[in-house]
């Protein structure tokens, strides 16, 4: 039934996309009135010379190309309006500007060198391409060269954990969750092009369902972006980027490699893309594995390896009219469930292997030196259907996201019965986004839109039954507008949410032990051996939100913005009802169906410098919460904790929170070749209570990341040596503070010790005779001087015994010395001709 639904919403997107170019090029002669064109040629300032292989591109249209020998460029096919252009090259600043296809079509730049070459350009939650300086509301955004020189990460998340104001909840090395200035799960969305990613983002034990090889490019923005996506945004976004159509007549492709010493991780991707006339397409597959990582103090973590696969198909077109893209995904992973459990006298990891579970033996090294799975694993599955298109509809763009995703998650927790699935959740989810851009008046940026989703959970064949099934609607129509007036950039908005929720009453038949099931015959309430599980949920919530900012250009080299916005999130599902084991967490889940949503109003204010060899950035941030929703222990009167079919039981409460603090950057470029890069990164989150006064216990809040500073000596030489071009090299000192303002109630979490860090990598590419590359090679080692440390944000810390030797620090502690290896192996199947760059 789901493959029929996949075919059906395909032939769906194929069709509406044929439709489009049908009606939208009859009877229209491919001439310039039509066919909008921009040409130019790109030269260094300093002696005139053209650039070949610079990177020409408009990012709300999602095409580009590169100059060529002679520093020319076209890109053909554009639709009429104005779009902000980007030109860059390695070595020389970056430029932007904004063109107008209704009155030229030609563009030259002059380039300069300079040791600052990025002015980073992001779409995400913006009317049209800005310039993150620009842009009032706090935003970050990495490349994919950034992505690249850091190989070592073993999914996307931990790719950008290590920038300002960001970290991830990690639960081994491939399950990392996105944090936002103390803020995750539920309150920060993950998108995919721009499409909400929904895979019960509640839970601990998966990470992020998007393979990480598929991802170009990542823009966040930090604090409440409910304005622009609706409930769940109350502490930012994600917006992880696949790649960009390759130019016109262009066949493209890569293979890449990556290993990793410490756990071997072995990855390897196929990526082919293509573009003719305006018919572009791509593919990517992937593959990756890992065995246990270890470290000094655990030696080989037992339960950490993992074996994913996935694949992605992209075709769409690039016509006069806009573009339209149509997007299908698999994500397929299978991660082993650590428990920390270790024999009393060694140490040593042990293993369940009944569900009494009277007895664990050691784990022998055959198996945490192995490939294989074991029994004990969760296997995520995520289906993912989408189409990205925009149109030229009289003065404006209309948007149009469409996506259909399939998330099927379970957990095999019975290790004499491994076929039979724990958990099993099954949600689909529907997601829509429209939005019309357009300018009214004096040159008014305006966008007026309507997004949400509706979703379908079921509960499945299982043995555990931690949320029921449900459905939910979301809808939110929205306003933004934006103005330029000289040096003053002001953007304000508003919206209104509503989310509503019907779960199903749910009843258990527990006549076989450790093997409950679903119970759908008559009469439940007077069955023997079959209770309640879940109780009927009828729930709708609503909120309205809004944005105010501005950004003052003192000079091309001294900016301030300021922005103060009110976030809302309605609570979810698991917060709602939840009553039962989630086994990867190891907690009994007792949800709460009185809340009330969560409201938030955050105020920004940043300071950014830009001066020849130097440039500098403040930013400071401060979030109070309304309503803020987090889980509490339940204890006996003994004060023991209260076990619920063996696990330690936690329910949800509701407070007032402040989280606030900032960062602060420093680049030192005493040549443009050398960068001296710093950073530090500072977050307070308090429970200010419910109207009482707090216990000292219960004064911090959960997963709130302590002083963070990162400093970086690196250096670029784009012209290289020889063969050898793009060649950079690093070395990285990261310094985490101790956490004692930690959630202490209850040993949810305890004091975590300061640790440092460092880091190194180097790399660059390999090119032939006429300048092309023909092997690009990224190295990076982290935690090389090997240190044994724990992160207060890891979940291992608290994966032990109930009773640990005195004198033994309990918990597992994080991954030793690694070295990655990645090579990029490119290659072009063009028809024609190539050219240099």
């Amino acid at each position: 039934m789901k493959f029929k639904l996949l075919y059906s919403i395909l032939a769906l997107f194929i069709y509406s996309t044929a439709f489009a170019n049908a009606k939208l090029d009859k009877g229209k002669a491919p001439t310039d009135d039509v066919l909008g064109t921009l040409t130019g040629t790109i030269t260094d300032k300093a002696d005139g010379k053209p650039i070949p292989g610079a990177s020409v591109s408009i990012p709300d249209l999602r095409v580009g190309t590169v100059s060529d020998v002679n520093g020319k460029y076209t890109i053909g096919q554009l639709p009429k309006g104005v779009y902000l252009v980007q030109v860059s090259f390695v070595g020389y600043a970056t430029v932007n500007q904004r063109v107008d296809l209704t009155k030229t079509s030609k563009l030259d730049v002059v380039l300069h060198a300079s040791a600052i070459e990025a002015s980073e350009v992001v779409i995400t939650g913006v009317s049209k391409a800005t310039e993150i300086k620009r842009a009032p509301v706090p935003m970050a955004a990495v490349s994919k060269t950034y992505i690249d020189q850091h190989s070592a990460s073993t999914n996307v998340i931990d790719e950008i954990a290590n920038l300002p104001g960001i970290s991830a909840v990690t639960t081994g090395p491939n399950v990392s969750k996105p944090f936002i200035h103390g803020l995750g799960y539920n309150r920060v969305i993950t998108l995919q092009d721009g499409i909400r990613q929904e895979g019960q983002q509640w839970g601990d034990e998966h990470g992020i369902e998007v393979d990480q090889n598929s991802i170009d490019r990542v823009e966040v923005i930090k604090g409440p972006a409910s304005l622009s996506y609706g409930s769940d945004a109350i502490g930012g976004v994600v917006n992880l980027l696949s790649p960009s159509p390759v130019p016109q007549g262009k066949i493209l492709g890569s293979f890449t490699g990556n290993y990793g010493t410490n756990n071997g991780l072995l990855s390897g991707s196929f990526r082919l893309q293509g573009n003719n006339n305006g018919l572009v397409w791509g593919t990517i597959v992937s593959a990756k594995e890992a065995k246990d990582y270890q470290n000094e103090h655990d030696g080989r973590v037992y339960g950490t390896g993992f074996r994913e696969k996935d694949a992605r198909l992209m075709i769409g077109l690039n016509k006069s009219w806009g573009y339209s893209y149509f997007h299908a995904s698999l994500f397929d992973d299978e991660q082993e469930i650590p428990d920390g459990s270790r024999d009393s006298v060694t140490r040593q990891f042990t293993r369940q292997i009944t569900d009494a579970d009277t007895y664990r033996p050691i784990v022998p090294e055959s198996i945490l030196n192995s490939y294989g799975i074991t029994p004990l694993h969760q296997h995520v599955q995520l289906y993912h259907i989408y189409n990205n298109s925009n149109f030229t509809l009289g003065s404006g763009n209309l948007i149009v996201n469409l996506g259909y995703q399939y998330s099927h998650r379970r957990e095999y927790t019975h290790p004499t019965e491994p076929d039979i699935a724990g958990l099993n959740l099954h949600l689909s989810t529907y997601t829509y986004d429209v939005k019309y851009n357009y300018i009214i008046g004096n040159d008014f940026e305006t966008t007026v839109g309507v997004n949400g989703q509706y979703q379908n959970n079921t509960i499945g064949d299982a043995t555990d039954f931690p949320i029921p099934a449900y459905h939910q609607f979301d809808v939110g129509p929205f306003f933004i507008i934006k103005k330029s007036f000289g040096k003053l950039d002001l953007q304000a908005g508003a919206r209104y949410d509503s989310r509503s929720f019907h779960g199903q009453a749910a009843y258990i038949d527990t006549t076989v032990a450790y093997y409950p099931s679903l119970y759908t015959g008559p009469n439940p309430t007077t069955t023997p051996n079959v209770t309640q599980q879940f109780a009927a949920l009828n729930k709708t919530f609503s909120g309205a939100t809004g944005s105010f900012g501005a950004t003052y250009n003192f000079s091309n080299e001294f900016l301030l913005k300021a922005n103060i916005a009110r976030g809302f999130r309605a609570p979810s599902i698991a917060e709602l009802s939840a009553n039962g084991p989630d086994p990867g967490s190891q907690i009994y889940h007792v949800g709460n169906n009185n809340f009330k949503p969560e409201f938030n109003v955050q105020e920004d204010i940043g300071a950014f410098l830009t001066l020849p060899n130097l440039s500098a950035s403040v930013e400071l941030f401060n979030n109070n919460i309304q309503n803020y929703i987090f889980q509490q222990q339940e204890l006996n009167p003994d004060g023991t904790p209260v076990l619920t079919q063996g696990y330690n039981t936690f329910t949800y409460v509701q407070s007032h929170a402040r989280i606030n603090g900032g960062e602060a950057n420093l680049d030192l470029h005493p040549w443009h070749w050398l960068h001296f890069e710093n950073a530090l990164s500072l977050t307070y989150g308090t429970n200010l209570g419910a109207g009482s006064k707090v216990a000292d216990s219960l004064k911090y809040l959960p997963f709130i990341p302590p002083l963070h500073t990162h400093s970086e000596l690196r250096g670029t030489f784009a012209k290289g040596f020889g063969a050898f071009k793009n060649v950079y090299g690093f070395v990285g000192f990261d310094h985490y503070d101790a956490q004692d303002k930690f959630f202490a109630a209850y040993g949810t979490e305890t004091y975590t010790a300061g640790y440092n860090l460092i880091s190194a990598g180097f790399g660059g590419n390999i090119v032939n005779s006429a300048g092309n590359p023909i092997l690009k090679i990224f190295v990076e080692g982290t935690n090389l001087s090997n240190k044994n440390y724990q992160s207060n944000m890891s979940r291992l810390k608290y994966f032990d015994n109930p009773a640990v030797p005195a004198g033994v620090q309990p918990g597992i502690f994080n991954m030793g010395r690694n070295i990655s290896i990645k090579v990029v192996l490119p290659f072009d199947l063009s028809p024609h001709e190539k050219t240099n760059g």
